[in-house]
């Protein structure tokens, strides 16, 4: 397809992440003795050359000399280079192939590592302009063909002349000898590329800082694979979410900002405007209010299991989806409940005090085995259902309570009434979640329908237990042994925790840490994102707290529209009928309802217009609308 511009693209830190001579030298001087020190030398004549300390014939020649490579370590550089391509080129692989008479890669690096890499990508083999080595008889490097342009000192600038490009010429690069095209006079533009590495230096000389080459191609109206780049699109991530989360989303290049700790009210008012996408953990509160100053934002990610956190009707009404993790953690809060039972039935919290008080009680008074004792289950979902599995595997009778009908797994029995199971069981672990209705769930009356003697374990919600009265059944005995990780009121780490269960005999007081393994923090920092990037990349709603969950395939050749509507009859007809009144063929349509919204996905197989778009918007009851290139 022809363009009246040509783009000319820089290799090293721009087509792919890292640059080449630094991925050699791990290849090259991998035993030598003065490898280290090597490299370093690279890297530092690297930078000085990028920014303009030095000339570039001065670079190359020291780099070379440096480097001594052979025929087969350019093959297996070659060969890496491949896996290290910037993420949004290979976003981009549609653009390349389309505009491939336009596209130039000029680069001071050589024809040996950088052709095997771009020619994947379309990139036809005469548009690709570097530098050759020469060999010995043995394939060893012994230097370069200095008649290259590109081998000299504003190379580039001296490649450009010689092409002679008949039209508008754009330069994207990171360093200093793409800049000079521009200086030169050269190029229309140059687009200072940063997803990789940025350099000041560079930055202040260009015409626009590209951190994506999503952003490129949004400016100049070259989309091919995203409408809108990423980059744009501001990700807020609270409560020190693991890193593997934002590692995730910078590679898909999303703008992420990162806050160790969770945010005021107030705060988060300031904080969320223009942020498209949230994510928090247990602390942070999105209230009606911090919705309100929501202007962009599209989904909520809470890193955890509950969602109680979040005004999810508030959310709903202005068409925000809201993802969670509810499986990622499960095993870490199964395990500690086990850890926890088994601690307690042997009184080892009151043993381990005396110990660290010099005394030795070797009494088996009050220890008792888990195995053939009745553990009783409050809530039965994805973490009673697999302790109940673990539990029975340990010799365990296992019983469990749920408002809702669950097929039981195992041996485990299903009880009809939460009274039925308080008043036969040994054990009692609590797994419900953080619904209103479920304040003070267990209180003095449940606490008197218990067996005299009970193991009492809350690793559900802090509220769902009336602390005064569980207090005063450890005093009198009743309870024996307690374990709490969550509380009705729980501080940051600043603060002093308060309670009136600090002292009492065989307790055991967590600070809400059941899902705090680095394994379940690292199986939702990769989760919640994959949530993200489905949803915004593909319009899939799938595992969505609060909207349809609907399953789409990956957009080809076609333009894919989202409508967010209150559900009301008609909608469906009127999206159809706007696109009938402008001749627009639907190729593929998904419609699913709740109670407060529908979920529309069109597929049309042409391009569209501005007025379809207005008129999409316009419908009434509409809540949101977005395009999907």
């Amino acid at each position: 397809m022809k363009l009246n511009k040509y783009i000319v693209i820089d290799f090293d830190s721009t087509f792919t992440k890292i640059e080449a001579f630094d991925l050699l030298a791990e290849i090259s001087l991998k035993d030598h003795p003065e490898a280290e020190a090597r490299k370093k030398k690279i890297r530092d004549i690297t930078n000085l050359g990028m920014n303009g300390d030095i000339s570039f014939r001065e670079s190359l020649e020291q780099r070379v000399d440096l480097l001594a490579p052979n025929k087969n370590h350019l093959l297996q550089l070659a060969e890496k280079l491949k896996a290290q391509v910037s993420e949004s080129f290979k976003r981009n692989r549609e653009f390349f192939k389309k505009y491939a008479d336009n596209i130039y890669v000029i680069s001071n690096g050589f024809h040996m590592f950088i052709d095997p890499v771009v020619t994947e990508f379309g990139i036809k083999p005469e548009n690709i302009l570097a530098n050759r080595f020469n060999f010995d008889e043995k394939g060893n490097v012994i230097g370069f063909d200095k008649d290259n342009p590109l081998s000299a000192n504003k190379g580039k600038v001296e490649q450009l002349k010689r092409l002679n490009l008949p039209g508008d010429v754009y330069v994207i690069g990171d360093g200093y000898t793409d800049y000079e095209i521009k200086h030169a006079g050269l190029a229309n533009k140059f687009y200072a590329f940063t997803e990789n590495v940025a350099r000041e230096n560079i930055i202040d000389k260009a015409d626009h800082i590209t951190p994506s080459l999503d952003e490129f191609l949004y400016l100049n109206k070259l989309n091919t694979a995203v409408s809108y780049p990423k980059n744009r699109i501001h990700v807020l991530l609270l409560e020190n979410v693991h890193p593997v989360a934002v590692e995730l989303l910078k590679a898909e290049g999303f703008k992420v900002e990162t806050h160790t700790k969770a945010l005021s009210e107030e705060e988060l008012c300031q904080k969320i405007k223009n942020v498209s996408v949230l994510g928090i953990r247990s602390k942070t509160q999105v209230t009606a209010k911090v919705l309100e100053h929501a202007n962009r934002l599209m989904a909520i990610g809470a890193f955890c299991i509950g969602t109680n956190q979040i005004d999810i009707h508030t959310a709903t009404k202005k068409g925000i989806a809201i993802f969670n993790a509810p499986f990622s953690n499960t095993r870490s809060v199964v395990e500690l409940a086990v850890a926890e039972m088994i601690m307690l039935m042997r009184n080892i919290v009151g043993k381990s005090y005396k110990m660290h008080q010099g005394i030795w009680d070797k009494s088996s008074d009050g220890s008792y085995e888990i195995r053939g004792k009745k553990l009783g289950l409050i809530g039965y979902g994805n973490i009673g259902t697999q302790l109940s599995v673990l539990a029975e595997s340990m010799g365990m009778k296992v019983y469990y309570y749920d408002i809702e009908e669950k097929l039981s797994l195992g041996n485990a029995t299903r009880c009809k009434s939460l009274k039925e199971l308080l008043e036969i069981v040994d054990v009692i672990s609590l797994h419900v979640d953080g619904r209103a209705s479920n304040t003070n769930l267990i209180g003095a009356h449940e606490f008197n329908q218990m067996k005299k003697g009970v193991i009492f374990i809350n690793l559900s919600r802090g509220h769902v237990v009336d602390i005064q009265a569980l207090k005063t059944n450890i005093e009198k005995g009743k309870v024996a042994g307690c374990a709490l990780d969550v509380f009705p009121h729980e501080p940051n780490n600043q603060e002093e925790f308060i309670s009136e269960l600090r002292g009492l005999p065989n307790t055991i007081l967590t600070p809400h840490i059941g899902g705090s393994t680095l394994e379940a923090q690292e199986n939702i920092g990769n989760f919640v994102p994959g949530k993200f990037m489905d949803y915004i990349n593909t319009g899939s709603t799938s595992n969505s707290v609060n909207f349809p969950n609907l399953t789409l395939p990956t957009l080809d050749n076609a333009h894919r529209l989202i409508h967010i509507h209150h559900n009301v009859p008609g909608i469906l007809a009127r999206i159809n009928q706007v696109l009938a009144d402008h001749n627009i063929n639907i190729v593929g349509q998904y419609l699913k309802t709740n109670e407060q919204i529908g979920y529309v996905i069109t597929d049309i197989d042409k391009a569209y217009n501005k007025d379809v778009i207005a008129e999409l918007r316009g419908i009434e009851h509409t809540i949101k609308f977005r395009v999907l290139y």
